[in-house]
C-alpha cells in the first residue's frame, strides 16, 4: 500500500515564487468512502450482522459527540482522540475577556503510537506532471516518515499580530475520558492563562 501523491507544474502567482513554475504537491486522488461500504466492511471482518454493526457504529458516533462536546476528550478504537478545541485572542485584562475574542472552533485528533506507525512506514509515491499534463517523472518516497502530532505541535506566538493563540480545550490531557483541564488556567499555550 503507498499514498499517492502528484507533483504538478504550476504558475506561482503570489509570494516568494510570484511569476515563477514551480511544482506543487497534492494527493492524486483521495475520495470518501461511503459510510455504507465501512460498515459491511467492518461486519465482514468482524462476524457479525451488518445491521448489529450499524447498530454499534450510531450508538458509538453518539457518545462520541455527546463526550467530546462535555470537553472530554474520547478514545476512537484502535485510531486514538478525538477532543474539540479553540483558537482565541488572547488579551492582558481581565475586563476584556468576551466570547467574540474566539476566533475558530476546532475539532482535534491525536493519532494512537500504531496510527502513527503505520503512516510513517507507508511508502509515497509521488508522480510528476509538467504544465501540459505530460507524465514527466515518478518518484517512490525515501523520507524519514515523519508525523505530524497535534499534541506536540509548535505553540502560537500569542504577541503575534491578531494576538491569537491555540486553546485547546483540556490542556493537552489526552487520557480519554478524564475531560476537565489538567492546567487550571485554562489555556497550554498561552503563558499569561
Amino acid at each position: 500500500m503507498a499514498l499517492k501523491v502528484k507533483a504538478k507544474e504550476q504558475l506561482i502567482k503570489i509570494g516568494k515564487y510570484a511569476d515563477t513554475y514551480r511544482y506543487v504537491m497534492m494527493p492524486e486522488l483521495y475520495t470518501a468512502l461511503a459510510q455504507d461500504k465501512v460498515i459491511k466492511e467492518a461486519a465482514l471482518r468482524s462476524g457479525v450482522s451488518r445491521g448489529v454493526m450499524q447498530a454499534c457504529w450510531d450508538a458509538a458516533g453518539e457518545v462520541i459527540k455527546a463526550w467530546a462536546t462535555e470537553g472530554h476528550s474520547v478514545a476512537l478504537p484502535g485510531l486514538g482522540t478525538m477532543r474539540f478545541g479553540l483558537r482565541a485572542k488572547s488579551v492582558a485584562n481581565v475586563n476584556d475577556v468576551k466570547a467574540g475574542l474566539i476566533s475558530s472552533r476546532r475539532i482535534i485528533f491525536t493519532p494512537n503510537t500504531d496510527l502513527k506507525d503505520e503512516l510513517a512506514s507507508t511508502a509515497v509515491q509521488i508522480t510528476c506532471y509538467d504544465k501540459d499534463g505530460k507524465e514527466v517523472k515518478r518518484v517512490t518516497s525515501t523520507d524519514d516518515g515523519n508525523v505530524e502530532d497535534p499534541e506536540n505541535e509548535p505553540t502560537p506566538d500569542p504577541s503575534r499580530p491578531g494576538g491569537e493563540s491555540e486553546n485547546t480545550g483540556n490542556g493537552g490531557s489526552t487520557s480519554g475520558n478524564q475531560g476537565g483541564n489538567d492546567n487550571p488556567g485554562g489555556g497550554d499555550d498561552d503563558p499569561e492563562n
